[in-house]
């Protein structure tokens, strides 16, 4: 089992900048990958950013070069530093993480954080 808790959402203006934060319950090492997603009204919830085994980060084109995802191992947290925002930013944000035990994967999600990007 894994709990996350996201926080870091709000109303910003275009071209501003949030962090959004996720703490897992346990050590993120124990984690397979953990990453954002995003879903805005109407539409289906696609992946931002995420860490896949070995450190490996991807990001969806659409915030490459304006977002970042990182992570403090100490605290179990990760990150994602999102910049130059965009009205089309504008979503909930969820915290999401895989554990693979004996080939069976199994997803967890944070609660939702929502990101709204209006001036």
């Amino acid at each position: 089992q894994v709990q996350l808790v996201e926080s870091g959402g709000g109303l910003v203006q275009p071209g501003g900048s949030l962090r959004l934060s996720c703490a897992a319950s346990r050590s993120i090492f124990t984690i397979n990958a953990m990453g954002w997603y995003r879903q805005a009204p109407g539409k289906q919830r696609e992946l931002v950013a995420g860490f896949t085994s070995g450190s490996v980060t991807n990001y969806a084109d659409s915030v490459k070069g304006r977002f970042t995802i990182s992570r403090d191992n100490a605290k179990n947290t990760v990150y994602l530093q999102m910049n130059s925002l965009k009205p089309e930013d504008t979503a909930v944000y969820y915290c999401h993480a895989r554990v693979v035990v004996l080939s069976e994967a199994y997803d967890y999600w944070g609660q939702g954080t929502q990101v709204t990007v209006s001036s």
